[in-house]
């Protein structure tokens, strides 16, 4: 569980995760922080994201010589200089108006990657016009398949590198923080926000003047059923379709809803997407192989999105050994939920990952300090992991298996 660590100065930078999440808490609105920072229910699940990782501990050999452990690692055929990627947020831009652009430059000055979102602030072309290498896509398979097509049609062209589909949102988790502040996209500012959105003029500023805050993807889909619906509805009709579109929470709902996909639909999109494809959203090891064995996926993100789902459902640190026993040797697996530290990096690769995608930590570098902040955090990622190899004696991240974890008494 985090712990608030007093600062003696606060003009010295953030240290460690812990110490940018109080930052961004500070810097956001309950609305936003809310959306970002909140979990299903009672939180169970949330919490033991992170609390997973303190059940090892991590073996110590002496006199190894190593100096700069090799943290290389790989996502399908892409290269990445650390084992730690971006995981797929949707309206980053509540962090930061900068939004997915900023977070996707930062991770590839760093060597790695962003997972853009479906629900993303910024629509696939606009992040891949704003940057230099090829990332990756995460899909809500949501709609007809003709709209699904036209999609995957858009994120090909533009040159993303792998697609990542999201499986675990049959329906929207039971958030209370986001219930609290009443959270929709596009948000409003109602009178008893006014007074605690004052406090945030800044972010507020920002939001009105660059309005990145909802899903630009579900914006384009909403458009299109009005655009639709013009020929037969009146005008009347046509603005109020477009204003619930837009501005319903019930329309994000149903935007956001799977409940009806199976296999055969994961098998279509197989069958159309030609390039590495993932599964998402996975914590059972029959699931896993079935995705691998049968489906054909590369393989699986080990994710229960972050406790913002299903409460209670295991962590992902406690679901990824039986899932890298199963299919380990057949397809790639990794791991999102819970990772705060360079040592639940390892933990997680010493347990059968490739490597791990982080999701609130740097959405706080975002919110604090933009591009940089997201940098920073990255940053302070691979020196955590290095230090704590040469710690260890590991010669480099790939070298991590059972054999350098102990349990914890």
């Amino acid at each position: 569980m985090s712990t608030f660590r007093f600062r003696l100065d606060p003009g010295v930078p953030p240290v460690n995760v812990e110490e940018w999440r109080q930052a961004a808490r500070r810097k956001l609105p309950g609305l936003a922080w809310g959306y970002i920072d909140g979990g299903a229910d009672d939180l169970v699940t949330k919490q033991a994201c992170e609390a997973g990782f303190r059940r090892w501990r991590l073996r110590q050999r002496a006199l190894t010589g190593v100096i700069a452990p090799d943290l290389t690692a790989k996502i399908g055929n892409t290269e990445i200089s650390l084992p730690v990627a971006l995981c797929p947020v949707g309206a980053t831009g509540l962090a930061h108006w900068t939004g997915e652009p900023a977070a996707a430059r930062a991770a590839e000055s760093c060597g790695t990657r962003l997972m853009l979102s479906t629900a993303a602030s910024y629509r696939a072309e606009e992040v891949a016009d704003a940057t230099q290498e090829n990332h990756f896509f995460q899909l809500y398979p949501v709609g007809r398949r003709e709209r699904i097509a036209a999609l995957l049609d858009r994120v090909k062209a533009a040159g993303y590198a792998a697609l990542f589909v999201t499986i675990d949102v049959q329906t929207v988790g039971n958030r209370e923080d986001e219930k609290r502040w009443q959270f929709t996209l596009p948000w409003t500012v109602t009178p008893s926000r006014a007074l605690h959105m004052a406090r945030h003029w800044r972010w507020v500023y920002e939001a009105l003047r660059h309005r990145r805050l909802a899903s630009a993807h579900h914006a384009d889909e909403a458009k299109l059923r009005a655009q639709e619906a013009e020929g037969t509805a009146s005008t009347g009709k046509l603005t109020a379709a477009l204003a619930e579109a837009e501005a319903s929470q019930k329309y994000m709902a149903r935007v956001l809803i799977q409940s009806d996909m199976t296999w055969e639909d994961l098998a279509w999109i197989r069958d159309h997407w030609q390039g590495p494809l993932y599964v998402k959203g996975i914590l059972d090891a029959d699931d896993a192989a079935r995705a691998v064995d049968q489906i054909g996926c590369q393989g699986v993100v080990v994710s229960n999105h972050g406790g913002r789902q299903l409460d209670r459902s295991p962590a992902s640190i406690e679901a990824l050994p039986a899932i890298a026993e199963r299919i380990g040797d057949r397809g790639e697996v990794f791991l999102d939920g819970g990772v705060r530290r360079g040592s639940d990096v390892i933990t997680a690769l010493a347990l059968g990952a490739k490597a791990v995608f982080i999701g609130r930590p740097y959405l706080y570098g975002l919110a604090v300090n933009g591009e940089q902040g997201v940098r920073d955090v990255i940053e302070l990622f691979r020196s955590e992991i290095a230090r704590d190899l040469i710690l260890m004696g590991c010669p480099a991240s790939r070298a991590l298996d059972r054999d350098w974890l102990i349990p914890a008494p």
